[in-house]
Order: C-alpha cells, then sequence, then structure tokens
C-alpha cells in the first residue's frame, strides 16, 4: 500500500503551497485607502468619502460585474460604524433566516443599543417574497440593508425597495488596476505569495490582466494557480529564473471564459447589440457579437430564434429568402450541432446583415393591432363571407362577392376592410430590395383599378 502512494505521487508531481484562505481573500482591501480603481466612488470628496464623513450610512445596493470589490467595499463600510455586521447569501438562504437576522437585530438593539449592517450578497437572486421581507425593516430602520448585484437592480430589485437604497455603480476593473493588484498580490510577504520570491516574466503579468477581465477575484484565482505551477516546475527542473511564465499562465487560465449569465443583463445587452450590428448592415459586428454570445455559453437555438424574428421584423419582403435562410439555419444547427453547426449560424448573420433592409411589416402590425384596439370587433363585410347553407345564402352571405381568378390581371375592384375603416392603409412597402418591385406593382394596380371605377 506504501508504494502504491508513493508511486502515484510520483506519477502526478505538483508543488503543493502551504495551506490556507485563498490568495483573493487574504488580500481583499481592509480600507478605502488600500481599495484599487472605483475613483468615482472613492476619491477625496466623493459620495462615499462624504457618506463616512457625515457618518451616515443610508441602505445601498452596490452594482457592479463579478470582481470589482462589492464585498470588499461593503465589509469596510461596516467597519467605519459601530454596527454589526451580517453577511447573507441570497444563493443559499430565505426568508426564514432573514427573520432570524431581524430577531438577532432586534436583540442587539434593545440590549446593545447598537445597529444592524445587513449585507445580502447577490440580492437579485432573492425572489419577490423573500424581498418583501426585508421592506418593513428597513423602513424602520431596524438594520441597513447592503445589497450587492451584478445585475440591473431596476430589473431584479422591487420598487419599494429600491427606492429606499442608495445605488452605486462599480465598474469594471481597469487593466492598470488589475496589474497593481496582481503585482501588489505577487510582492506581499504577509498576505500574498511574496515569500515564494517570484516575478512576472515579459508580458506574463499583461496576458494575466488581459485574462481577468475586468475580474480582481479571478485575476487573483488564476495567479495562485500559476504561482503553484510556476514553483513546481522550478524545483523539478532546477531552473534559476524564478519567474512565472506565459505557459504557467495559460494553464492555470485553462480556459478563459468571458463573464456572462443567461438570464442577466449581459445576456440582453449582448443580443441587442448583435440585433443592432445586424439592422445597421454591419457583418464584421455581427459576426463578432455572434462568437461573444456562442463563446460565453448562449443556447445557439437562442440565437437561432432570435434571428428568425429578426429575418421578418427588420428585413421582412426586402428580401423574402431571409426568412428562409434562418428557418435553414436552425435545421443546419439541430442536424450539426456544435462545433460545426455554428458555421451555419454565422452564415446566416452574415446573410442578414447585407440584406437589404425594411421595417415595413413590422409597421404595419403595429398600426393594425391599433386600428383593431381602436375599432372594435366590426363585422365582416357580407361579400367576405362565406355561405356553405341556404340560410346563409338567404342573408346575402357572400352576394356580390367578385372571385379574383375570373378578372382581368386578376383584379377586382371590392372593399375587403369593414366601412367603418375602408380608406385605412397599413402596408407601406419600402423602395429596398424585392419591396421596391412590391411598391411598383401595387401603384400599377391602383391606377389600373381607379380607370375601372371611372369607367364604370
Amino acid at each position: 500500500m506504501k508504494s502504491a502512494i508513493k508511486r502515484r505521487t510520483k506519477d502526478c508531481p505538483r508543488f503543493v503551497m502551504k495551506a490556507q484562505k485563498p490568495l483573493a481573500e487574504r488580500m481583499r482591501p481592509q480600507t478605502l485607502a488600500t481599495i484599487v480603481g472605483q475613483e468615482d466612488l472613492l476619491g477625496k470628496g466623493k459620495l462615499l468619502d462624504s457618506m463616512l464623513a457625515s457618518s451616515i450610512l443610508p441602505s445601498l445596493i452596490l452594482w457592479g460585474p463579478p470582481g470589482t470589490g462589492k464585498t470588499t467595499l461593503a465589509r469596510i463600510l461596516a467597519r467605519s460604524t459601530t454596527a454589526d455586521f451580517v453577511y447573507f447569501s441570497a444563493v443559499l438562504s430565505g426568508v426564514k433566516e432573514v427573520r432570524k437576522t431581524v430577531e438577532l437585530a432586534q436583540k442587539l438593539r434593545e440590549t446593545e443599543q447598537r445597529g444592524t449592517i445587513f449585507f445580502i450578497d447577490e440580492i437579485h437572486r432573492f425572489n419577490k417574497s423573500q424581498q418583501d421581507a426585508l421592506l418593513p425593516h428597513v423602513e424602520s430602520g431596524l438594520f441597513t440593508l447592503i445589497g450587492a448585484t451584478t445585475e440591473n437592480p431596476s430589473f431584479q430589485v422591487i420598487a419599494p425597495l429600491l427606492s429606499r437604497c442608495r445605488v452605486l455603480i462599480l465598474e469594471s476593473l481597469e487593466t492598470k488596476h488589475l496589474a497593481t493588484i496582481l503585482q501588489r498580490a505577487l510582492d506581499d510577504t504577509e498576505n500574498g505569495l511574496g515569500t515564494y520570491k517570484l516575478s512576472f516574466a515579459p508580458r506574463s503579468l499583461k496576458i494575466l490582466t488581459e485574462l481577468s477581465d475586468g475580474d480582481a477575484r479571478k485575476g487573483l484565482n488564476t495567479l495562485e494557480i500559476a504561482a503553484s505551477i510556476a514553483l513546481h516546475r522550478i524545483k523539478t527542473e532546477r531552473e534559476t529564473d524564478a519567474e512565472i511564465s506565459l505557459n504557467d499562465i495559460r494553464e492555470a487560465a485553462q480556459q478563459t471564459l468571458l463573464r456572462y449569465d443567461r438570464n442577466g443583463e449581459e445576456h440582453y445587452n449582448l443580443i441587442s447589440a448583435l440585433h443592432k450590428s445586424l439592422r445597421d448592415s454591419d457583418p464584421d459586428g455581427s459576426l463578432y457579437w455572434l462568437y461573444r454570445m456562442l463563446e460565453s455559453g448562449e443556447d445557439p437555438l437562442y440565437i437561432c430564434r432570435r434571428l428568425i424574428r429578426f429575418s421578418s421584423e427588420d428585413i421582412g419582403l426586402s428580401d423574402p429568402q431571409a426568412l428562409t435562410h434562418t428557418i435553414s439555419c436552425k435545421a443546419a444547427y439541430q442536424t450539426l450541432g456544435l462545433p460545426e453547426g455554428a458555421l451555419a449560424i454565422a452564415q446566416a448573420v452574415s446573410y442578414l446583415a447585407t440584406a437589404p433592409k425594411s421595417n415595413s411589416l413590422y409597421t404595419a402590425q403595429s398600426k393594425v393591432k391599433k386600428c383593431i384596439h381602436q375599432s372594435g370587433s366590426l363585422p365582416v363585410p357580407l361579400h367576405l363571407r362565406n355561405a356553405p347553407t341556404q340560410l346563409m345564402k338567404d342573408l346575402n352571405y357572400g352576394k356580390d362577392y367578385q372571385y379574383a381568378h375570373d378578372a382581368d390581371e386578376a383584379l377586382v375592384a371590392q372593399d375587403h376592410l369593414p366601412p367603418e375603416i375602408k380608406t385605412e392603409r397599413f402596408y407601406f412597402p419600402s423602395t429596398r430590395g424585392y419591396e421596391a418591385l412590391i411598391k411598383d406593382r401595387l401603384e400599377k394596380w391602383q391606377i389600373i383599378l381607379q380607370k375601372r371605377k371611372n369607367n364604370a
């Protein structure tokens, strides 16, 4: 048994760092002065500086991407007061735990005359009833609520709760901020990796900041793994340069996963960017946003459905083949799957981007719906009604109906709208693509029909 254990260790060598908290947790700033970035919030005379100077901390919603310092900021703000700090994960807890926190806050106020700062991480994951449970206690001032969210709070936080909180926006960290944070972690001998005396090889730090994608936690986690890989390599290969190489960074990162949430704001931002790039006839932008979505894990069938919608909404009859192409694209993806099916989607995207554009059908739809809502359920004119029974014929159903195929050029001068709205027009074709031919055809038909009316 002992030899087997030794053999397994030899087969899978890896430098193991001393067991401790993750690097990202150890390097968490303890004061506002040590936070890197977010100058618009943290600078001298800025909003948070003024709040702390006045010793008044209102309920807050901290909104920003992952790894931008929301939890860190909440902890620092809590330490600036005498209040008790309660950390709460909306993923792991519910109304039952909220009630317990309320009871503790009430007891603390009664016995020690101290307040409570109730920090809820990922507050957007609380449903309406859970958020409703917070509202009376925020209103009464029993606790100060600080909620952290990666999603737009105007979509994810109920309006009554949101109206009682200040929303602070944290931006993705810039590469210069990430470079400072990562270099500090590598050099720090107390909480960071400084005792290992490592340095970054040329371009390693730059690549690491790019892979971090504005997320300090992601960067620090990758750095910790990369340092372990580098130390093992240096030890086994007896290298003299104690550097974290580009290969160490790439191995640690394994695969760059772009920030994305299928149900969150970024999901809607990306599909909006794709839709608008298609509408503006930009194939390069369209392909970029398409692959941003695919690389981020979006469901390709969702993209296919959006392309089908786009083909009618923004192209319509200016290129009738657009709808055919997008339906074929969906079928191709369902047949091939990924990765091969992605090319069929890219083909459809390129086709739609370079097709003539028209929203005439979309506009017609809006006009028709508005007319129906205003005019109500107008009866079908008698001459357009079907008359399968003698009773219906006796009631003049179908009387005076003109059969188009029996007329010259298959054109008949009869009304197809109820008398109350017979002069309404809904569809106005554009002069682009195939729709230009439709426009010309309709105008010619109107001239023919008008001549017949004049001669009648």
